[in-house]
């Protein structure tokens, strides 16, 4: 089942932007792990300025950095099918995403 990490940090109104946006895209049952970068130096070297970036991952892929900034349905959207297609599932109908 695929999976999204969000880094974040505290106080990051553009983070909360995301991941509430993320959350109306892919459904409150999607694994959603937050990570504040600020709470690990290598992280915080790679991902300072970046933030918040979202970061997709699924069992037989490579996690894959999918937006800073800000939320890109499509990118999202994208990345989910290319999961049920390498699971074998059906894709989601139109406008519905995986939960």
């Amino acid at each position: 089942m695929p999976y999204f990490t969000l880094y974040s940090r505290t106080w990051c109104h553009l983070c909360e932007d995301m991941l509430q946006a993320l959350r109306v895209l892919v459904g409150e049952d999607m694994r959603i792990d937050v990570v504040d970068v600020d709470a690990d130096p290598g992280l915080l070297e790679r991902y300072d300025e970046l933030v918040p970036v979202l970061v997709g991952h699924a069992p037989d892929m490579p996690a894959e950095q999918l937006c800073n900034y800000y939320l890109i349905d499509n990118v999202v959207r994208d990345f989910l099918a290319r999961c049920v297609g390498n699971s074998g599932i059906s894709p989601p109908e139109s406008g519905k995403m995986p939960g």
